[in-house]
């Protein structure tokens, strides 16, 4: 049976083509899909096309978009086995990270992908993005999803959406999944690794709109003082803080810095504990540099990315947690974004 697969394009390089007349660049018509990539036709499927307008760079996302973004999906999610969501990489890992949260009982995939160069430049990696994305939004066994969850596709690898970071501006290969391994591997075939992707529930699609801003990164280094700790802990309305450590979950054991983190959990803000490094995770307690902080009240992140910590308690506070309640809920795994030890 042919498939039906929904193109969702956001903004970003992967969509710029360079007009003849001008030699700029300009968005890419999706309307003309086939007669750009005429080898789509060769796939068993329907591929449609839903742009933004207007189109967003990347660099300007925000939660309304997310929500838009989510709203496309539930409005189209009866009449098409997949999705490729078309976004510019810099905010990719981000947006990948909050949707699948606001996707409750997703059942079908969506595939996140874009490219280092655009679609219209002779080396682009655009176009085998695109192809591969396709593929895998399409991709079914005895009529049943193969990846039915949030992911991103790039340079030949699978990786699920919320254990993802960019890590590199220039390289093709742009995305690291440093804590979970790839949902799959695309060669001369497509090898999923069926044992690492979430399985379908087959529940109604719940979408969650409710996202709560108010919360802040700070990203500990030597020589960090005082006032700019107390300057972050005291920002008008802020609820959470993700808290980016050293290695295993360490921080500075003076004083000050304690206390005016304990005076911020005494005030109700929860405090998220993520490390700084790209793969490891953070486990409160095995050296006396966190031991302290857990002896406050902050919570441990164990293996969860930043960019997903962001998502999480934006979600989890725009769902209306707080307290212990939300502290438990960031420490349980809700869309297999952290790995609890």
């Amino acid at each position: 049976m042919d498939k039906n697969v929904l193109v969702i394009y956001t903004g970003g390089t992967i969509g710029m083509i360079k007009d003849p007349l001008t030699g700029a660049l300009t968005p890419f018509n999706f309307d003309a899909l086939y007669r750009h990539i005429p080898i789509l036709e060769n796939f068993n499927c329907r591929i449609d096309t839903h742009c933004f307008d207007p189109l967003i760079d990347s660099s300007n996302m925000n939660p309304a978009f997310w929500v838009s973004l989510a709203e496309v999906i539930e409005e189209n999610y009866e009449r098409y086995d997949g999705f490729v969501v078309l976004h510019g990489t810099d905010t990719m890992a981000y947006t990948a990270s909050v949707l699948s949260f606001m996707l409750e009982n997703l059942n079908k995939p969506v595939v996140f992908t874009g490219s280092q160069l655009p679609m219209g430049v002779l080396r682009t990696d655009g176009r085998e993005n695109f192809i591969n994305a396709i593929e895998i939004a399409s991709a079914h066994e005895d009529d049943t999803p193969i990846v039915p969850e949030v992911s991103i596709c790039f340079e030949n690898r699978l990786m699920r959406g919320n254990r993802t970071n960019k890590f590199n501006a220039e390289n093709f290969n742009a995305f690291l999944s440093g804590n979970y391994p790839l949902l799959a591997q695309v060669g001369v075939h497509i090898r999923y690794n069926q044992q690492y992707i979430l399985k379908p529930n087959f529940k109604k699609l719940k979408v969650h709109r409710n996202l709560d801003p108010n919360v802040a990164i700070l990203k500990l280094f030597p020589g960090i003082t005082e006032n700019v700790v107390k300057s972050i802990l005291n920002i008008h309305g802020l609820k959470a803080l993700i808290l980016e450590t050293y290695g295993a979950g360490n921080a500075p054991t003076d004083k000050w810095f304690l206390d005016a983190l304990a005076d911020a959990v005494n005030r109700g803000i929860t405090i998220f504990n993520v490390t700084q490094c790209k793969g490891g995770s953070v486990e409160m307690g095995k050296y006396e540099t966190s031991a302290q902080l857990e002896g406050i009240g902050v919570v441990g992140g164990y293996d969860i990315t930043t960019e997903s910590a962001i998502a999480k308690t934006m979600f989890l506070l725009g769902e209306g947690y707080t307290g212990s309640e939300l502290s438990k809920r960031l420490q349980s795994p809700l869309r297999g974004e952290l790995t609890a030890e």
